[in-house]
């Protein structure tokens, strides 16, 4: 894919992207795709991935309470829990705001190894890692389950396909997650500034009515996925049949604000064609 080529325009020193489509065949790829980036929040689906698999083992249930009073699995996954953004304190109601929390996240790491006894990055690893051939991503065994994995486009890739035709998850498991939970909650998108709609999922970030945003003019409400700080993104465009991933080497900033939409736009106006 052509399209591609434009993370070569990036001011970053390394950088690689692919294109999967929604039956798992890679449309394209360009770039160093072996390479290992740090995926800062793009850890997050990974980890949610796993707690989805924990819910379908039958270790945890969506609303069964963790974290703060009156908040439960559903609230961490969701951003809804009213933690704070990146400390273990309550800062609003559970299912108030829609309040992006590393600490939230990191919460769910600690109840999902309680509940299955077994450390979360191993049982991410046991659970997402492996049974999807992801050798070369790893969470750190004291790693935070908001932002400290590792992977490269080649293992993002199978991670990517796996989104758009399930198989460690029942396919109503999936939809549930790439289906906004707690409608109509408004809250700041870190980087982004505050949204009046600020959609999520179980784990995913919806794209819906939100602007400013990460992906391109063009993208379809339905398009889901995160991005990370520390220059990297996975994005699943249901409409489009396809998803994206890129990693840099660069933290997030204006340079990724101006170079992602139109990146994303190209890729998708070359799959239409």
């Amino acid at each position: 894919m052509q399209s591609l080529a434009m993370i070569e325009n990036w001011p970053v020193t390394n950088a690689a992207a692919a294109v999967v489509r929604a039956d798992g065949t890679v449309a394209g790829s360009y770039g160093p795709t072996a390479r290992r980036f740090p995926l800062a929040s793009v850890t997050k689906p990974l980890a949610a991935y796993a707690a989805l698999v924990a819910y379908e083992e039958g270790a945890v249930e969506l609303d069964e309470p963790a974290g703060p009073e009156g908040s439960t699995v559903r609230h961490l996954l969701a951003h809804t829990s009213g933690l704070a953004f990146d400390e273990h304190r309550v800062a609003n109601a559970p299912g108030t705001r829609r309040l992006y929390s590393n600490a939230g996240f990191e919460t769910l790491g600690e109840h999902i190894a309680k509940a299955t006894g077994i450390p979360f990055a191993d049982y991410l690893r046991e659970a997402v890692f492996e049974p999807l051939g992801m050798a070369a991503t790893s969470l750190p065994e004291d790693g935070s389950p908001a932002r400290d994995a590792v992977s490269t486009v080649d293992d993002l890739t199978r991670f990517a396909a796996e989104l758009q035709a399930p198989r460690l998850l029942d396919a109503r498991t999936v939809l549930e997650a790439m289906t906004v939970v707690h409608p109509g909650l408004s809250g700041v998108l870190p980087g982004y500034g505050y949204q009046k709609n600020n959609d999520w999922g179980l784990g995913l970030e919806i794209r819906d009515t939100k602007s400013p945003h990460w992906t391109g003019a063009s993208s379809s409400p339905r398009t889901f996925g995160h991005f990370g700080q520390s220059g990297t993104f996975l994005w699943v465009d249901p409409d489009a049949g396809a998803a994206c991933v890129a990693l840099a080497d660069r933290d997030f900033g204006p340079w990724a604000v101006a170079a992602w939409p139109p990146f994303t736009d190209a890729v998708l106006a070359e799959l239409a064609a």
